[in-house]
């Protein structure tokens, strides 16, 4: 048994091996076409065309995060396939392989998959990604998230506040701040405006070049502005630069823990995180797709080909691969817009990608 394990796992980890070099190759070409554009648009001194090879090399972990189940998919269907077309699969078959002893090998290398996956979506592919996102910012501009930047909250002892940041340099600076300050009645205390600002050493953001504008209110429905102008201001407050940094950066791009503390102080402060609450189940769960790609190709290895029926298969695969990387995406939109839970969400498209693996299993292998 040792002996057949070997041959399968050799004959697997080299197929997606080749699978997975080939997409993330042509990933490459595409992302290094599209960064063609903002090479030398700043001069000789900004984005060259090392930086944008460089950049798209940093892009590579979170494409291989991404790829590895379908690229799994792919190469095992592949194996399965040639195996049964060549007969060594029956000739393993009557050597002792059963199908719970297939299953039970291919689910011991989906497991080592598993982990590849969550080391490199957890570990590797959040810091390459911000590695790459701070390197184009430095000589392209600032990171920001669309026209009106990321959103903030906190609750402080009295007051609450809403924090605007426009957009986030590379040395760590912030532009374009806003802080709007309400009392315990949710009314307007102070707006707070700064062209920019960096975080302190004592949990305090140190404001620079700030217009304050306070309202005052007199009793009744008299009220009263007072505007000052203040070359700087230290803001006391507990949101860190790794919050400023999760809310301008992708959420499906930072680590599980990074999520589930950021999802924390949505929750404390009263926001929504829906969104995130998604991301982070779906961090949790996909890589637990490997073992079902593992299971769904294990039937190719029990149909009879004809000679040259083997290309029709894997290339139904690769469909197999591709609708399952739409269907988790769609599925984490409309769960996001229809509030559903989010653990469902994450979860469903590998539980129904699982009902028909095991659907085929039981017709190819046990039934048949």
């Amino acid at each position: 048994m040792k002996t057949l394990r070997r041959l399968i796992y050799g004959e697997v980890l080299l197929s997606v091996a080749f699978v997975t070099l080939g997409f993330l190759a042509l990933f490459f070409f595409f992302d290094f076409v599209d960064e063609l554009q903002y090479v030398g648009k700043n001069g000789p001194t900004g984005y060259q065309l090392v930086h944008a090879l460089a950049y798209v090399t940093l892009m590579i972990p979170s494409h291989f995060y991404e790829l590895l189940p379908i690229t799994v998919l792919i190469g095992t269907i592949f194996v399965m396939a040639r195996l049964a077309q060549s007969s060594e699969f029956t000739i393993l078959r009557t050597s002792g392989l059963g199908p719970w002893r297939a299953m039970k090998a291919l689910l011991v290398l989906g497991l080592g998959f598993v982990l590849l996956t969550f080391a490199v979506g957890d570990y590797l592919s959040p810091v390459s990604d911000r590695t790459a996102q701070l390197l184009k910012a430095r000589y392209q501009g600032s990171i920001t998230v669309g026209q009106t930047g990321a959103w903030l909250k906190e609750k402080q002892l009295y007051n609450s506040y809403a924090v605007n940041v426009g957009a986030l340099s590379p040395d760590g600076n912030m532009h374009a701040v806003r802080i709007f300050e309400f009392d315990s009645r949710s009314f307007l205390v102070s707006l707070t405006q700064a062209a920019q600002a960096h975080f302190g050493e004592d949990d305090s953001w140190v404001l620079e070049n700030v217009e304050r504008s306070e309202f005052v209110s007199r009793g009744g429905d008299m009220a009263k502005i007072e505007r000052s102008h203040l070359d700087r201001f230290r803001w006391p407050t507990e949101i860190s630069a790794e919050m400023v940094s999760v809310a301008l950066l992708k959420p499906d791009r930072m680590g599980t823990i990074d999520l589930f503390q950021y999802i924390q102080h949505l929750n404390a402060n009263g926001q929504a995180a829906q969104r995130y609450e998604i991301e982070f189940w779906k961090k949790v769960f996909y890589p637990l797709s490997c073992l079902v790609m593992v299971v769904l190709a294990l039937p190719f290895a029990y149909l009879h080909f004809r000679s040259g029926g083997i290309a029709t298969y894997v290339f139904g695969g690769v469909m197999i691969g591709i609708s399952f990387f739409l269907l988790n995406n769609v599925f984490g939109y409309v769960g996001n817009l229809r509030n559903w839970w989010p653990w469902l969400t994450a979860a469903a498209p590998g539980l129904i990608y699982s009902l028909l693996s095991l659907a085929a299993f039981g017709w190819l292998v046990l039934r048949r």
